[in-house]
């Protein structure tokens, strides 16, 4: 078993569940929770090299610059409705990234 792959994919999946649960229980600390956990996803994913490797870093990088403005919006303007909306933008470009997940899963396969 691969744990850098483990941990990467473990780390995506995670900041989606979190960035989720930000949407139905918004407060400040569930969004921190999302834009950190999904920083450390962006990070582990700098190292990766497989097929689809830059698509989903920079789906990452998508999510992040929705969280950390959210989080701005949401603790310095407090202003929940902007804060929701990037956080849905962030929740849809994690979903993309589990999805090029799953997709370079099956190519993986193919080759054995």
């Amino acid at each position: 078993m691969n744990w850098g792959k483990v941990s990467y994919i473990f780390f995506a999946l995670m900041s989606l569940t979190t960035t989720a649960g930000f949407l139905y229980e918004d407060n400040g600390t569930s969004l921190f929770v999302a834009a950190s956990i999904n920083i450390v996803s962006t990070l582990l994913k700098i190292g990766v090299k497989n097929i689809l490797s830059a698509e989903m870093f920079a789906s990452s990088l998508v999510a992040d610059l929705h969280l950390i403005p959210a989080f701005i919006f949401f603790e310095i303007y407090h202003d929940k409705t902007t804060a929701m909306s990037l956080a849905i933008g962030a929740v849809v470009a994690n979903l993309f990234s589990m999805a090029l997940v799953i997709v370079e899963a099956a190519k993986t396969r193919e080759e054995f």
